[in-house]
């Protein structure tokens, strides 16, 4: 799909999580969507709250933006997605991900031991996205593909002359995501990244995390082409089996992230809480290891 839009990309950084969020917008229709919006949690208090939620809104009430679509690129691990948060204020946007979704809840259903009647057919959703589907958003045009690896439904989005690569590709030094959450592949994520590669060298990359490596300032854009010679896990002359040793190694050294088991459960239900128990209060799962 070729486009010579460029869309206005604007971040959102939440440190708690390091994650960001992006609003995108043609400035000529002021149609937009919203990729990976963050529902704060404190999990010491087991508190929800929505200063990062708030944050967006506001730039899309100041920009008077036509929100079409609030996009997932996967279930994230490492925060608690704030789509629903949004969707009540912004009623006309639909929340969609990636369609292979399902394979995600079908794990974690067995994982957390979720109730019998949890769907795992993705219906959570407003919308399954598949495969080069291109979706219409007013005047942007959004092309899926799927890009897995660090989870086996992990997708990325093609608008105009920008790429959104949540966790399958980081900045060039940083490298990638992590592969070994359930059902995640270092072999998949490496098919996935040289599928990102066969983009123009010029497409602008907008990542899903940044972790300040080195004491570095906030960097959330790169280049294909930056990230082809660059990247210091696969770069273009990365072969498969490198790629492969290093994040399968690289990943046994690393601790769960802070907000995993919460943000799961929360995220494969398209952002929204347990149903509520008759005190009114909704609970998470944590189930105990021995």
């Amino acid at each position: 799909m070729k486009s010579t839009l460029k869309p206005i990309v604007k971040e959102f950084f939440d440190k708690a999580t390091w994650t960001l969020t992006y609003v995108v917008y043609d400035e000529k229709t002021n149609d937009a969507i919203i990729i990976d919006p963050v529902w704060d949690y404190d999990p010491a208090a087991s508190k929800m709250s929505t200063t990062s939620a708030e944050a967006v809104l506001g730039f899309v009430e100041l920009h008077d933006l036509n929100v079409r679509y609030i996009l997932e690129t996967h279930a994230h691990a490492d925060h608690v997605s704030g789509s629903q948060v949004l969707k009540q204020k912004l009623p006309n946007a639909k929340v969609g991900i990636g369609a292979k979704i399902t394979d995600v809840q079908n794990v974690f259903k067995g994982v957390f031991h979720l109730d019998p009647e949890f769907k795992t057919d993705g219906s959570q959703f407003d919308l399954l996205l598949t495969e080069g589907q291109a979706l219409q958003a007013g005047s942007l045009t959004i092309e899926t593909l799927y890009t897995p690896g660090h989870t086996p439904a992990c997708a990325s989005y093609v608008i105009g002359d920008t790429v959104f690569t949540g966790d399958a590709l980081f900045m060039p030094d940083y490298g990638t995501g992590r592969c070994d959450f359930p059902a995640g592949s270092a072999d998949d994520l490496y098919t996935s990244i040289q599928k990102l590669y066969k983009l123009p060298d010029a497409t602008r990359v907008f990542v899903g995390h940044d972790y300040l490596p080195n004491g570095r300032t906030l960097a959330f854009e790169s280049t294909i082409g930056e990230e082809k010679r660059n990247n210091i896990q696969v770069n273009a002359e990365t072969s498969r089996s490198e790629f492969v040793h290093f994040r399968t190694n690289r990943d046994k050294t690393l601790a769960a992230p802070r907000l995993l088991l919460p943000s799961v459960q929360v995220n494969i239900a398209a952002g929204c809480l347990p149903k509520a128990e008759k005190n009114g209060v909704s609970y998470l799962k944590i189930p105990v290891r021995k």
